[in-house]
């Protein structure tokens, strides 16, 4: 089972090593793959504002999301954030505008290439109070019981040990700190041609879970108040292109929960 995983995060981490270099969305399976232009249309439909993807460094925002957490987290002037899976930084940068200076942005990616790119655009955007970190979800380089809130954007379904992750979030959020994730869910299996496609797993499909699955790891590793803020039906023919097959399989949620 190691050995799988570390073939997974190998195989996740050149792809979106290669998207970076291209500047292309998430959608490496083939049809969308084309840039700025893309990644606002993508990231309009999965609920950013115009505003919001005109306030970020060109450049952070890849179009690799599926929802927009930082809408729905509640930020507060001096909260201390934690991004899993930052990217270029797209969501981190948003968040550091609603914390403010007296709070800060931690961002961590396992993609080095990302990394960079991240830690060059909080350069060119001026953010002070935003950090981007080397490590990998399962992981976290980040201490005990030190962060007030933890945002993910389609990323947890890329884990091959989704279970460590939600114990590694909990490890390290504070005592009444917040989970607010958007990702992809399965309400049917995925056809095992699709499961079985290393394309498919960078392409956040073949990594996902059922609803019931996700929700309940996330009660398993401590969490309280586990609520699914929305729901809807994940495009996927109009994200990734030619699979009919995964149709109606992928729901894209929003989930947020406590630790207590």
């Amino acid at each position: 089972m190691k050995d799988k995983s570390e073939e997974i995060k190998k195989i996740v981490r050149k792809g979106y090593a290669k998207a970076i270099k291209q500047t292309a969305s998430c959608c490496s399976l083939g049809s969308c793959c084309s840039g700025t232009s893309q990644a606002k249309t993508i990231s309009k439909t999965v609920g950013y504002s115009d505003a919001e993807m005109s306030a970020v460094p060109e450049g952070a925002n890849l179009g690799f999301g599926c929802g927009n957490p930082v809408a729905l987290a509640s930020l507060k002037e001096g909260d201390l954030v934690l991004d899993l899976g930052s990217g270029a930084g797209f969501d981190a940068f948003l968040s550091a505008q609603r914390v403010g200076k007296s709070g800060r942005v931690i961002g961590v990616d396992m993609t080095p290439e990302m990394l960079a790119k991240a830690k060059e655009n909080a350069k060119k955007g001026g953010y002070n109070n935003v950090e981007f970190r080397l490590g990998e979800i399962e992981k976290l380089p980040v201490e005990d019981n030190s962060v007030d809130v933890i945002l993910s954007n389609c990323v947890i379904n890329l884990s091959p040990d989704k279970k460590t992750v939600f114990k590694e979030a909990h490890r390290v959020l504070k005592t009444g700190g917040r989970l607010m994730v958007s990702d992809l869910v399965l309400g049917k299996d995925l056809p095992k041609a699709l499961k079985d496609s290393p394309e498919a797993y960078v392409g956040c499909l073949a990594g996902a879970i059922k609803k019931d699955e996700y929700l309940k790891l996330i009660t398993m590793a401590g969490f309280q108040e586990v609520k699914v803020v929305s729901e809807s039906s994940y495009p996927v023919d109009a994200m990734f292109g030619n699979l009919k097959a995964a149709q109606g399989a992928v729901a894209s949620i929003k989930v947020s929960a406590v630790k207590r």
